[in-house]
């Protein structure tokens, strides 16, 4: 895994999200994969790949974005904090999201108006 000495180690699908807040001076090392990395207030993003290293430059808040199956390595104080959100919604969110709306439809027909 090749993650010795890092304070966690993140297993990431396509899309998901890490969010990093205030985590100036975090280790990130990606040992399989690609991460799309953008911090607040920067113009530039950040791309690392398999074997990459990088550290944290500022205050703020840091979006990670696994471009593929990503591997991530993370030391530092904002590690105890990093967890991964996938951005995928299922089939059965979108059916359960289309079930509230139209029964949500269904009671404002059925409510006479005056």
């Amino acid at each position: 895994m090749l993650c010795n000495g890092y304070d966690k180690v993140l297993e990431l699908a396509d899309g998901d999200l890490v969010e990093l807040d205030d985590a100036r001076g975090t280790t990130l090392r990606v040992t399989k994969g690609a991460l799309w990395i953008t911090q607040e207030n920067d113009k530039d993003d950040i791309v690392l790949r398999a074997g990459d290293v990088w550290t944290v430059e500022r205050q703020g808040l840091t979006l990670l974005e696994a471009q593929g199956s990503t591997l991530l390595c993370v030391v530092g104080v904002a590690a105890a904090f990093a967890h991964s959100r996938s951005r995928h919604v299922g089939i059965a969110d979108q059916l359960r999201d289309w079930f509230r709306s139209a029964s949500k439809e269904l009671v404002k027909r059925s409510v006479p108006y005056y």
